[in-house]
């Protein structure tokens, strides 16, 4: 049995309520003043995430044409993107990565835009040079997916 010596005096373990209200209000205020940083860097990685998907999708269209030693076009609308076989006007080409329909979607809240379809011959050289616009819904910025006559396929701010 523990003795009572009668010293209120003695400091006491742990925390007051007090203390512990202000560390969480500190918190508190750091959380939402990063918040809006962070809200920025996932808009923007969101956008430059599907500009290296739309240069994927483009990259993968020329190794298909050079690997099967025929024209391949690649057709772009506003959520997705598929491979028209022999011209811009021949048969959707069907395989991996694409859904039914021979499509290849964008991800979410991202919208496509392109001045031409280039068509890539059987040597990568692409025919016409094509410039892809890549826009964010939420925020309305642009990231540019450029295809050259020679095939390179770069992305642009």
């Amino acid at each position: 049995m523990p003795i009572d010596d009668g010293d209120t005096n003695a400091p006491q373990a742990g925390v007051s309520l007090t203390e512990t209200l202000f560390v969480l209000a500190i918190a508190g205020v750091l959380a939402a003043s990063t918040a809006p940083s962070l809200l920025r860097y996932y808009q923007a990685s969101t956008l430059t995430l599907a500009a290296q998907e739309v240069m994927a999708v483009l990259n993968n269209g020329r190794q298909l044409a050079i690997a099967q030693n025929a024209s391949i076009c690649v057709h772009a609308s506003a959520t997705s993107l598929h491979y028209r076989q022999g011209a811009c006007s021949g048969p959707i080409w069907l395989g991996p990565g694409t859904d039914g329909s021979g499509n290849i979607a964008l991800p979410a809240g991202i919208s496509l835009s392109a001045t031409a379809d280039p068509l890539f011959s059987y040597l990568g050289a692409a025919t016409p040079a094509a410039t892809y616009t890549v826009t964010s819904s939420a925020t309305g910025e642009a990231v540019h997916v450029t295809v050259a006559a020679s095939g390179r396929i770069a992305i642009a701010p």
